[in-house]
């Protein structure tokens, strides 16, 4: 796949992300340049590489009508945006678990005897693991992928929002999604800022960390 990252200077990525609410509706990201956007982000870690998170992306005039009843709050971004991606933590990751550990096996990555041992490590610890242990875990390894979606989205020369102010109780079924299995996490817009959206301000370090 082409790369498209036109920035690479991290320390400018991460100064100039900004939380944008308004952006110009006529900018819209290939589907080719979101999955490379998508790939980057999902090299975030993840506890066990589970990989737990699940990505609904709405791009098409269908799907965000329906996301419009979900956020009526934050309108401006789904209508305005090139997509909002809905984020979820998928509470069946642990399926995947051998085909991480096996693809990884195929890579020379991993031993098969050490694959093997891990398997039947985690097998009985998330046998064993309560639900909403699971779910909290999850949660975790999810904000870290949005975060670096984030953050590669600004690589790329786009504009993000994250969102909490929906519906969570309505948007996997209103997606056909399994509500039970896919934990809502956030949607993020993605786009590019129709104006320079305002700056904010940091607490100091020495405000909010501790040296022992």
């Amino acid at each position: 796949m082409t790369v498209t990252t036109l920035n690479n200077n991290y320390k400018e990525i991460i100064t100039s992300r900004r939380s944008v609410r308004v952006y110009d509706p006529a900018v819209k990201i290939s589907r080719e340049e979101m999955t490379e956007i998508l790939e980057e982000a999902t090299l975030a870690p993840s506890s066990v590489n589970l990989q737990p998170w699940r990505f609904l992306v709405v791009d098409s005039p269908e799907g965000k009508s329906k996301l419009e009843e979900l956020a009526p709050g934050n309108k401006t971004q789904v209508t305005t945006s090139s997509a909002v991606i809905a984020v979820f933590a998928d509470m069946k990751a642990f399926e995947n678990a051998d085909e991480i550990m096996g693809t990884a096996v195929e890579k020379g990555y991993l031993p098969q005897e050490i694959k093997d041992q891990m398997m039947a490590n985690y097998t009985d610890l998330f046998g064993r693991i309560p639900a909403q242990a699971f779910r909290e875990m999850i949660l975790i390894d999810s904000g870290l992928v949005s975060m670096q979606l984030m953050l590669s989205a600004r690589a790329h020369g786009y504009d993000t929002n994250p969102i909490g102010g929906y519906d969570k109780s309505r948007i996997a079924d209103a997606f056909g999604m399994e509500k039970e299995r896919y934990v809502p996490v956030m949607l993020i817009s993605v786009g590019k800022a129709a104006k320079e959206a305002r700056r904010t301000t940091r607490l100091p370090i020495d405000r909010i960390a501790q040296w022992k």
